[in-house]
Order: C-alpha cells, then structure tokens, then sequence
C-alpha cells in the first residue's frame, strides 16, 4: 500500500479515485436519508388505506413497527453496498472477496440453521401483523411491553423493567393483549345474605358514573356492567362485569372500579365477605354441669293420715 502511495502518489490518487470514493459516500449518504424520510410516509400511506376503520393510535403502532425494520435492512443494504463498490478503488479485488464470501455464506447456512428459522419467523410476524411496537404480548410464556420488533428476535420489557430478548424462532403461540382494545374481566365477591338485585343494579350504576367521568371517559370503549352470576362460592356469590377499554388502559381502570365498588358497597351495606373457619378440638373436657345427670323429681308421696 505505501509503494502504491509513492508511486502514483497521494495527490493524484485523490484527484482520481479520491473523488470517486467521496461521490460513493455522498450518494449513500442521501439513499440513506431518502430512506430515513421516505420509507415511513409511504408506508403510513399504505397502512393507513388499509386500515381505515381502525384507530390512529392502532395504525401508528402499525406504521413504527413496519418503518424500524424496513429502515434497517435498508440500511445494512446500503453499507454493504457502499462498501463493496469503495474497496476496487483501493485496488482490492471483490471477485474474490465474493466469492471467498459465497463458500462462507455456505457454510454459516448450514450451521447457522435456527439464524435462519428466526429470519423467516420475523418475516411472518411483520406479515401477519401478530403484535406491534407498543402492544403488550405474551410470547414464549413472557409477558411485556414490545420495545422493539426485528426479523430475528422480539424485545420486550415487563412489568418488573426486566427486558427480555426473544428469538423469532421461539415464539410458537403470540397472545397480544392490547390488539384494537383491550377488555375489563373481573369478579367482585358478595355475601349470600345480600340483595343481588340490588347489588346487581348498585354496581351497574357505579359502572356508569365512571365511564361518564370527564377523567375516564377517553378509557372506555363500551360501559362496563354485571354480564352473570359467576360463581356460588365457598364464601360469597361471584359476579362478573365485563366492559371494553383503548389498549393498555384496562389495569387502570379496574384498579379505579374495585376502590369505588368498596367505597360504595361500605355506603350501601353491602358485605364483601372473607372466608371464615372455625376450629374444633376433640380433646377438650366437657363442662362440669353437662356431666351431671338432671335429679328427676320423685313420685313416692307420703299417705296423709285420715
């Protein structure tokens, strides 16, 4: 390389393949830039005739998700490119870069055999559209918030902050929790003694009031109310209320449904009950007076004299 340098010299070598090195770089630069710019609008555009009943928030999950991968791979495209078309110009030989890079290719393919099935199983979830940035997911027994969608692994982030890197491979069976909407399912326990038409009517109210407040209103999608007698327990009569909710707004809104269910049923009387045991101990000694036999009263009665 510095024999080359000397002989054809740096100034000359920059005015020729210099130049052409420079131009290379720029016209990367702006395919990366149309790339960076472009891609999510014409994407946003597709999704958005495709998905026109559905909600904003539901398309731009769409969209982010879509966008991040495309701009990726289009990416590494690029530079791999860029790279390749830079190296003839240090007097490099890519023929046999490439194939050198073929026989290498080869043979990570056959060892690289999962790599693959995550590829492929990252294609079909974007396909598919299974889950999108911002749903929450369970996928290969992990629950969490998806960071981050790629065509070889998921990224989620539970509850605890934990992330958690997933190959696409291992993700067999998705259940997306916050798809479109999300859904308010939960019971509420009440004392055999208690009206259940009345409560029944109490907890529907209740429901009401919240989904009309100005603070809760944006949350619900339909007005939760009692759908059954759920359950007769072993301490009190389950009743389910079932409602719909926007996406990831479920946990909050139950969390506010039972303070108020307590607040009023302590209002209206209504006993919300615990279980109750009661403990028997064979070897306690009986009570004195259940041992003594009851005196019965005599018969014999005296002759009265005449």
């Amino acid at each position: 390389m510095v024999a080359w340098l000397s002989t054809h010299g740096i100034t000359d070598w920059l005015i020729t393949h210099g130049i052409r090195v420079l131009v290379i770089i720029i016209i990367a630069a702006v395919l990366y830039f149309l790339l960076r710019h472009f891609v999510p609008l014409l994407i946003r555009r597709h999704v958005s005739q495709q998905m026109k009943k559905q909600p904003k928030r539901e398309i731009q999950k769409r969209v982010t998700t879509l966008s991040l991968v495309l701009v990726k791979t289009g990416t590494v495209i690029i530079v791999i490119f860029a790279i390749f078309t830079i190296l003839p110009e240090f007097r490099v030989n890519i023929t046999a870069a490439l194939a050198g890079l073929g026989i290498v290719g080869i043979a990570v393919g056959f060892g690289a055999q999962s790599l693959i099935r995550d590829l492929l199983a990252g294609i079909f979830i974007l396909l598919e559209d299974q889950y999108r940035i911002g749903d929450w997911v369970k996928v290969a027994g992990i629950d969490g918030l998806v960071e981050e969608i790629g065509l070889r692994r998921t990224i989620l982030r539970d509850f605890d902050g934990t992330v958690h890197s997933i190959p696409n491979s291992e993700v067999k069976v998705a259940s997306n929790f916050t798809k479109k909407y999300a859904r308010v399912n939960m019971n509420i326990s009440v004392a055999y003694g208690e009206d259940l038409d009345h409560v029944i009517e109490v907890t529907n109210k209740l429901c009401k009031e919240m989904a009309e407040d100005p603070k809760w209103k944006a949350d619900f999608v339909s007005t939760p109310q009692v759908l059954r007698i759920d359950k007769l327990g072993d301490s009190g009569i389950d009743i389910k209320i079932l409602g719909d909710t926007k996406p990831l707004r479920q946990w909050d809104v139950m969390g506010e449904l039972r303070l108020r269910i307590k607040r009023t049923f302590d209002k209206e009387g209504i006993e919300i009950p615990w279980p109750h045991t009661k403990v028997y101990f064979g070897n306690t000694l009986p009570r004195i007076e259940e041992t003594q036999p009851i005196p019965e009263e005599s018969t014999n009665t005296k002759a009265e004299p005449s």
